[in-house]
Parts: structure tokens; sequence; C-alpha cells
């Protein structure tokens, strides 16, 4: 009798200990859940806020720089003016399309768990066609380099579209920071996963990855700061790194050196070169 009583407290035991922890994962699901959403909700807020403010004067001068050429006498107005307010035109117009274009980027990872489609690719093939993407990107004094430890024939598993983003990102940030010498992409296979980092000369602009985005974007000059700088872009870096589950780092040495790296947990295959 007193085996059978010890048996059923140890099976009520076992059993609460069960619904415990079938709890306390699924209250942490739930405060995820919610911490995300509050997240969405700041940045919708942060978006109402800058088209009434930010947003509000390169949409006035659009207006305006198309109202002088519609309403001025085209006898008195010189080809040359024209240009010059096309060119107006134009340059508000992508300024607010890059703007609200990191916006709805920022809002994918903020919002909601976005899907992964995974494929198996050639990470030599990959990085050769960021490195060709980056060389339009930079100044004519700066090269592009991609060194790697890993065989030429190392194939993952990654999605291509977030690494696509999580790459340009941090390559347009350091193609705005260097005027002239190597940026060079390293990538290789650590602690079960792919590890890529992206060094160059230059003030990386590290300190912006403790900037608070959501208030960042409700001043009133956000949209001027956005385009001049990759307060966006590191955020949406960061934001795609954790989401696969890995870190990312951002370091400026003393001597002006930024080192940009991230890792994320990949398989791989055929890692090591020949003999």
């Amino acid at each position: 009798m007193n085996a059978v009583i010890w048996i059923i407290a140890l099976l009520l035991v076992v059993f609460s200990v069960f619904c415990y922890l079938v709890r306390y994962y699924y209250s942490r699901k739930l405060r995820k859940a919610v911490r995300r959403a509050q997240k969405s909700e700041q940045l919708k807020s942060a978006f109402v806020d800058n088209v009434s403010r930010s947003l509000r004067s390169p949409l006035n001068a659009i207006l305006g720089y198309s109202n002088m050429i519609v309403e001025e006498n085209d006898a008195t107005m010189q080809p040359a003016q024209v240009k010059e307010l096309a060119r107006n035109i134009s340059n508000d117009t992508q300024q607010l399309i890059d703007f609200v274009s990191q916006l709805i980027e920022m809002s994918k990872f903020e919002g909601i768990t976005p899907s992964f489609t995974f494929i198996e690719v050639n990470l030599t093939e990959l990085m050769a066609s960021y490195r060709r993407e980056a060389m339009t990107m930079t100044k004519p004094d700066v090269t592009v380099r991609v060194s790697s430890d890993l065989s030429p024939h190392c194939r993952a598993v990654l999605d291509t579209n977030f690494m696509h983003q999580l790459m340009m990102h941090l390559l347009a940030n350091a193609a705005r920071h260097v005027t002239q010498g190597d940026i060079v992409i390293k990538y290789g296979h650590e602690r079960k996963g792919l590890k890529v980092a992206i060094t160059y000369t230059g003030i990386g602009q590290a300190e912006l990855l403790g900037t608070d985005i959501y208030s960042f974007l409700q001043k009133e000059d956000a949209l001027k700061n956005v385009n001049s700088s990759s307060v966006l872009g590191l955020s949406i870096c960061k934001a795609i790194v954790e989401m696969l589950g890995g870190e990312f780092y951002m370091d400026t040495e003393y001597d002006k050196k930024t080192v940009a790296s991230f890792w994320f947990p990949c398989k791989m295959k055929d890692t090591h070169r020949s003999v």
C-alpha cells in the first residue's frame, strides 16, 4: 500500500511539474507576442507622426516644383530651369521612396513572424554576387574583396531573400563611409553556423545599434537623418539576424577600422578544401 501511495505521489509531482513547464512555456510565448505587437504599434505610430511632419516638407516641395513647371509661361521658362526643377522633384521623391521602403521593411520584422524559404546555395557564388552588387555602390578608389578559408564548393542552406537584405544593408553602410581602400567580406564556418564579417576603413556608426528606433523616427528631422545615416538599415540587420537565432556585432576600432559581423545557425556541407 505504501508503495502505491508513493507512486501516486510521484506521478502527481511529475504532473504538476509538467503543467508548470507547459504554463511557463506558453506564458513566455504570450509575452513575446505582446512585445512584438507593442513594437508594431510603436512603428505604426511613428510612421503616422512622420506622415504629418517629416514627410510633409518634401511632399510640399514636390508639389511646389510641379506647380512652377505647370504654371510658368513657356516663353519665359528656360530649359535649364525646367531641368533643375525636375532634378529637385526627382531627389525629393527618391528620399521619400527610400524612407517609406525602409519603414515597410522594418515593419515586416517587428510586426509579424516572417516565414522562411530555405534553399541550398553555393556560398562562393553567392558572396561573389554580393561583391558585384556592392561594387556599383562604392566610390572610384574603393575595391570590394571576398575572403574565406572554406572550400569553393561549400554549400549552405539559408533564406536567400533575407541574406540579400542583410548583406546589402551592411555593404551599403560600408560604401557610404569608405572613400578609398578595401571593403573585405570574410565568411566561414563557426559553431555549426555561418559567420560573416565585413571590414573596412572608416567609422561605420556602430553607436547607432543602441538607438531607440521608435523615438528616432518621431523626431522632426527623422526623414533627413534616416536617409543620411544607417540607423534603419542597421536596425533591420539586427532584426534579421536575431530572427534567425543568431548574433549581430558592430565595432569601430581605434584606428578607424569598422567590423560588422553576424553569425546564425546554418547547415553547411563541403566546408573543407580538398588537399
